[in-house]
């Protein structure tokens, strides 16, 4: 499995501007950029859909498990692969500690988006 290196998460973790493009129903074609937050947690990068499961790029992305990232000024393709359950505290601290001024924070540590996050890796 490929890994971001220490300068790229560096750049991830003090970003605002992450888009996600996941693949469209034929693999290939690029879906239309959504803007998201991110985290850095342990040496990965995840995201999380404000509307859980109902979410088009999430369900997108678990369906085609690749796409495009633009984050910090750079593209990237990338796999998307639902979060392991073990590291969902950890990622909601980094939410606390990244988003603490927002008033949209408390909504994306409850159920819905908590058990939909995504880890983002590069792409093989």
């Amino acid at each position: 499995m490929s890994t971001w290196n220490q300068a790229q998460l560096s750049s991830f973790a003090a970003a605002d501007d992450l888009h996600i493009s996941p693949y469209r129903e034929d693999g290939r074609t690029y879906g239309t950029p959504t803007w998201i937050w991110s985290v850095v947690s342990g040496g990965d990068l995840y995201v999380r859909p404000y509307n859980g499961p109902d979410s088009r790029w999430y369900r997108a992305a678990l369906s085609q498990k690749a796409g495009r990232i633009r984050i910090a000024g750079a593209e990237h393709e990338v796999a998307f692969v639902p979060a392991d359950d073990t590291v969902l505290d950890a990622v909601d601290d980094a939410y606390r500690t990244k988003y603490a001024a927002s008033p949209y924070l408390e909504p994306m540590l409850h159920t819905g988006p908590r058990s939909t996050t995504v880890r983002i890796t590069p792409a093989a």
